[in-house]
């Protein structure tokens, strides 16, 4: 692991909606550490907290008495709530990007995308004018774009989801950002884009030391390209590993049925292994842990007691009263 100082430092990260049904966590103590050029995936389905862990982190979670936040956020050792909102607003879209998992609600839909990716340029200092709409064009070929001049003066109705994907990730990567945020970055595309779409991504990180925290359901994208793998469960980060070990031993239940799910290519078809279940609704979540309902090895205490973050080896956590036995070998 890259022994440098933290790039993205998130302690204790929480956060918590109020419904009609009483207040739902989102995110309920979340830990996080990035690394330049380090790539973590965010790992879970849906309903866990990824996509609003990743709002919080760039500061784009509505404000309003709806919602409360806790913990605290680092970047570059700076603490991101305590800076003035100019600075903050100046980090977003430049030192820190994201790619957005629903582009049609992201792009502005009166604008057409060359100049939605122009303003990006322009907003940050970078290029102006005719300067500008080059680059911009320049990025939408990068991505794999088709006729990236017409494609420029296109607004978001006129281009399909993927284009419209396309088109986010050009932004995103538009400012060469020290911080990528992927949600869901090959969403709605095929797998020759996907393809070239991380090959950009790492591409950037090679040449710029970008850290990368890539949230994905896709372990094929996870497996080929995260150094590290965070779980995420009701909110709550279950498991902890380097990518390699996560695949070879996974210490949570949850984990492996995630990887088990995951379709063999000797499958000679037949139902696909499962969880059993859905995950629990965040404002009516279990006592104890709250995967004890779906946990093929729950126990008593698991229904009655939440389990701490334990370490249980170099860089590997978990939050579980009964581990698999071959990750604690």
């Amino acid at each position: 692991m890259n022994a440098a100082a933290p790039l993205l430092e998130v302690e204790d990260l929480r956060v918590q909606f109020h419904t009609p049904r009483g207040p739902a966590r989102a995110v309920d103590g979340v830990d996080l550490v990035l690394r330049a050029g380090e790539v973590v995936a965010l790992l879970g389905e849906s309903g866990c907290g990824k996509s609003v862990t990743s709002l919080a982190l760039m500061g784009l979670l509505p404000e309003g008495p709806h919602l409360r936040r806790g913990g605290r956020i680092r970047f570059r050792g700076e603490d991101l709530e305590a800076m003035p909102p100019a600075r903050r607003r100046a980090l977003r879209g430049g030192a820190m990007a994201m790619i957005f998992q629903e582009p049609m609600s992201a792009l502005n839909p009166v604008m057409p995308v060359g100049a939605q990716i122009a303003e990006a340029l322009a907003c940050h200092g970078l290029a102006r004018g005719r300067a500008a709409r080059t680059r911009a064009v320049q990025l939408l070929r990068e991505v794999g774009l088709s006729e990236p001049e017409r494609r420029a003066a296109s607004y978001p109705h006129e281009l399909s989801g993927g284009q419209c994907q396309r088109v986010m990730i050009a932004m995103a990567l538009a400012c060469d950002p020290e911080l990528l945020i992927a949600d869901e970055p090959t969403t709605a595309l095929d797998v020759t884009i996907q393809k070239q779409i991380m090959a950009l991504i790492r591409e950037l990180r090679q040449r710029r030391g970008t850290a990368v925290l890539l949230i994905t359901h896709d372990l094929g994208v996870v497996a080929e390209n995260a150094d590290r793998v965070a779980v995420m469960y009701t909110g709550r980060v279950v498991e902890e590993a380097p990518a390699a070990t996560l695949f070879d031993a996974p210490g949570h239940p949850y984990t492996r049925g995630l990887l088990e799910s995951m379709p063999a290519m000797e499958s000679e078809g037949g139902a696909l292994p499962a969880i059993p279940g859905q995950v629990p609704d965040l404002a009516a979540l279990p006592p104890g842990c709250s995967f004890a309902p779906r946990c093929p090895r729950a126990s008593a205490r698991c229904t009655a007691e939440a389990p701490p973050r334990q370490e249980i080896g170099p860089g590997r956590a978990l939050r579980c009263w009964h581990p698999l036995v071959e990750a604690m070998a």
